[in-house]
């Protein structure tokens, strides 16, 4: 069975909810400008994913740059803060790069997913550490202990020391989902922040995390594994398994003025310039599509 895209049914939805609150801005599909903001603005807090947050940030700044009464605030915390929150209704937006069904104790039902991205996920390793390509089950026996030394898979005669992300983030459940298929890992320093994890990993000899493509720079080395390269190429075939939809939920329908922040980020114009440049990928040219029970199926072109 075909799955219809996933962005155009998200548009469709979302264009709904805007002609029911009177807001003027334009469906994902059809916009290619900045939206024009609601007369009367509410304050809008987006709390959560780190490694969703770039692109929240960036595309807050240019939106308010256009809707100078627009007030948006945008915070880390993780993917698992931002559904707790939101659910609690203490945020306006809840940034998550997992589905909300996969958050246990939560009622996915009462939030409303607003997807605006793909994020894929790499592996990195301190430069040093001597290696590029690396088989999956290597990386598996390298979060659980098994592997502690980098010559063991062809690099340097250098003890590897693992740095995770912490518990409720969206990055290592993804991580732990599809690339390693265990959450069972040796234990080890955890850190909130993706731009924590890419300091310590570009300073610590024989380092090893992961990290969102968005938050990947030239200081570390992003590993291939079984040869296939973590591109975004490979992530719209499957081809790379590791990665993710960007979620921004909020609790029930929006209200005008977060549903015109929510449609700019998901116009044509933020999705052809913004999001590429920081890393992400459209969610228009997935070929595949992902069911938050981790199931992938065909899109319909």
């Amino acid at each position: 069975m075909k799955h219809s895209k996933l962005l155009v049914g998200l548009t469709v939805a979302l264009t709904a909810t805007l002609v029911l609150t009177g807001c003027g801005s334009k469906s994902a599909s059809s916009s290619s400008s900045s939206s024009a903001a609601p007369a009367k603005q509410s304050k809008i807090l987006a709390v959560g994913s780190t490694a969703l947050q770039p692109l929240v940030e960036q595309a807050a700044k240019q939106y308010q740059t256009d809707n100078p009464k627009a007030e948006i605030t945008v915070q880390g915390g993780g993917s698992g803060a931002g559904l707790s929150q939101v659910a609690a209704g203490s945020v306006t937006i809840g940034n998550s790069d997992i589905f909300a069904q996969e958050k246990k104790d939560l009622k996915a039902s009462d939030l409303v997913d607003h997807q605006v991205a793909v994020v894929a996920i790499a592996p990195v390793v301190n430069k040093d550490a001597g290696v590029k390509n690396i088989t999956t089950q290597q990386l598996v026996d390298i979060f659980q202990g098994k592997i502690t030394n980098w010559k063991d898979v062809g690099g340097k005669d250098q003890q590897i020391v693992l740095i995770n992300r912490a518990q409720g983030s969206g990055t290592r459940a993804t991580f732990e989902q599809f690339g390693i298929k265990t959450d069972k890992v040796k234990t080890s320093q955890e850190q909130d922040s993706s731009g924590t994890v890419y300091q310590m990993v570009s300073s610590t000899p024989g380092a090893i995390s992961y990290l969102a493509f968005s938050a990947i720079k030239d200081g570390v080395q992003k590993l291939a594994l079984d040869k296939v390269q973590p591109t975004d190429k490979n992530v719209t075939t499957n081809t790379w398994k590791i990665w993710a939809y960007e979620h921004m939920y909020t609790k029930g329908k929006p209200n005008a003025s977060t549903a015109a922040f929510i449609n700019y980020i998901q116009s044509k114009n933020v999705q052809k310039t913004l999001v590429p440049k920081l890393g992400y990928i459209p969610i228009t040219k997935m070929t595949v599509a992902r069911t938050y029970d981790g199931k992938i199926e065909e899109v319909n072109k």
